[in-house]
């Protein structure tokens, strides 16, 4: 090989500057013009949710003043002095370039950073060259296809985004193949995978990477140093801390056979928290990457740590886990669990939204990155998603509206449940001869067979609830009632639905009726199905 590839220094993250200029960054000039970027354009928004999360502590690293360093234990054991000093950090309004070279030139980090150094390639696992054999001592690799998401692996695997076979995989620019590393380790999947031998025994299944099937949200400013400034979570517990914090690429490799050592903050909570090892097998001149391996990293169990920025949806035995990422559930229909406090609800909202400077509240927005899998192997679709900058409207900032969009988005809500049960109803009466048409007969649904008509008009009706439910919290509005904007866009998305076509048949306009009749009946206290 001629060549490495430095991610300190090797254009590999797409961003945008504040003057509408697209460009590419390394890690160095990603920190040196924080304050002149305005996003990131990782076009994989689950590599992107796995990157603020490398930059983060690299930013408590980096952030400095009097002294006194963002990740110093010392000053978070105070949260008033920590806030305080983000503070100071903020007014700055850029990263001391000194501080930047700093880390990035310390002598212990010479190679850690470089994608495909032989001793220790960033992010990854040079044992896998050894440990990842066949019964006769060959190499084993998984293949690139198993490292892009989205690509088919195997006989049967589904081509999301483009054609690729296992037997002619496409190299993979070095760039590209640092996101889908980040996106493996954060997001990969369970189960089966390439064997790995350490002892005399040959194991091949992983545990699902730390933030498989979730959605991440983060505070979102107009400039990139802000944003990640405010990306470093505050501390959490107090556990710990005696013990030095360190990212993966600051320490020695992981024992797999060990026990996985304490989550420190903010390091370790934010990238030692992998299941899965990987190895790139870079091309001869290091600009592509040819094949890969993919494995285990440890079957230990994985230590608890409440994720900064994950919602938690309390379950019906009492416990709470991540909010699972929905590619049909828009942004707006989260917002109540951004807003409101902990205590006031079922859900707990992300702990980076906490603490938030009151001044900047008025320009921030959040950002949403989420991937939508099941538990397993199976990828559905991702997304990103930004909203307006609603995080004045936070309950401790603004109880009245807060409060306000929790009535609209559950009337939001309420009216699409009801609308997916009428148009199953309608479908019901308008197709089964057998049906009891009489005004208090029950009918009963096949869950097997629910219609088109369901799906269709949830299709129409989500997208008009979301323009509905921003003229409601237009200024203004607050005192608005919220139920009958959503019913009528339901209305609406049931008739066309439907389709005016068939509304001429008897049964179909008997269908209609009822189903329009238990929509209507949302606007009575006592309405039941």
């Amino acid at each position: 090989m001629s060549g490495g590839f430095d991610l300190r220094v090797e254009p590999w993250i797409p961003v945008r500057l504040r003057t509408g200029e697209l460009a590419r960054v390394g890690l160095r000039e990603v920190f040196t013009r924080a304050h002149e970027i305005e996003d990131l354009e990782v076009p994989v928004p689950p590599a992107a949710a796995g990157l603020l999360r490398i930059l983060a502590p690299i930013a408590a690293r980096i952030a400095t003043d009097g002294g006194e360093r963002f990740d110093d234990p010392d000053v978070a054991e105070d949260i008033d002095d920590w806030l305080d000093l983000r503070e100071r950090v903020l007014k700055a309004g850029r990263f001391d370039p000194q501080a930047v070279d700093a880390y990035f030139g310390r002598e212990d980090l010479a190679g850690r950073f470089d994608l495909f150094d032989p001793e220790r390639p960033f992010l990854q696992d040079p044992r896998l060259r050894a440990e990842c054999v066949d019964a006769k001592g060959a190499p084993n690799p998984s293949g690139v296809n198993k490292l892009v998401m989205g690509r088919p692996t195997g006989v049967n695997g589904a081509v999301l985004f483009g054609h690729f076979t296992d037997t002619a995989p496409v190299p993979v620019p070095a760039a590209e193949a640092a996101w889908h590393l980040i996106a493996q380790l954060y997001y990969g999947p369970s189960g089966q995978c390439t064997p790995r031998r350490i002892t005399e025994y040959r194991t091949g299944s992983s545990d699902a990477g730390p933030l498989r099937k979730s959605v991440s949200y983060f505070p979102w400013a107009p400039d990139l140093f802000t944003t990640l400034v405010l990306a470093v979570p505050g501390p959490q517990d107090v556990a710990g801390w005696e013990m030095p914090d360190a990212c993966p690429w600051e320490e020695a490799l992981n024992a797999p056979l060990a026990p996985v050592p304490p989550l420190t903050w903010p390091g370790r909570t934010l990238t030692g928290r992998f299941r899965h090892a990987v190895l790139l097998v870079p091309s001869e001149d290091g600009r592509t990457v040819t094949d890969a391996y993919l494995t285990w990293s440890t079957h230990e169990p994985p230590r608890r740590v409440r994720d900064p920025y994950q919602i938690l949806d309390r379950r019906k035995d009492g416990d709470f886990q991540p909010r699972e990422a929905d590619g049909a559930r828009a942004l707006w229909r989260d917002l109540d669990s951004l807003l409101l406090k902990d205590s006031r609800q079922d859900a707990r909202r992300p702990p980076v939204l906490e603490h938030l400077p009151r001044r900047l509240l008025p320009l921030l927005r959040v950002r949403a990155y989420g991937f939508d899998q099941d538990g397993q192997q199976k990828d559905s679709v991702w997304f990103r998603a930004t909203s307006p900058q609603i995080l004045q409207w936070k309950e401790e900032n603004d109880p009245q509206m807060a409060y306000h969009v929790k009535r609209c988005h559950t009337a939001a809500e309420k009216t699409g449940e009801r609308l997916d049960f009428a148009a199953r109803i309608a479908w019901k009466i308008a197709t089964d001869t057998s049906v009891d048409l009489s005004p208090k007969a029950r009918i009963k649904l096949d869950a097997r067979k629910p219609g088109p008509w369901a799906a269709a008009a949830l299709t129409r009706y989500w997208p008009a609830a979301e323009t509905k439910f921003w003229q409601l919290t237009e200024p203004g509005h607050v005192e608005d009632q919220a139920g009958k904007p959503f019913l009528d866009a339901a209305l609406t998305a049931l008739d066309e639905a439907i389709g005016p076509a068939n509304r001429a048949d008897i049964r179909v306009a008997r269908a209609r009726h009822r189903a329009r009749g238990l929509l209507l009946a949302l606007l009575q206290p006592s309405a039941t199905h």
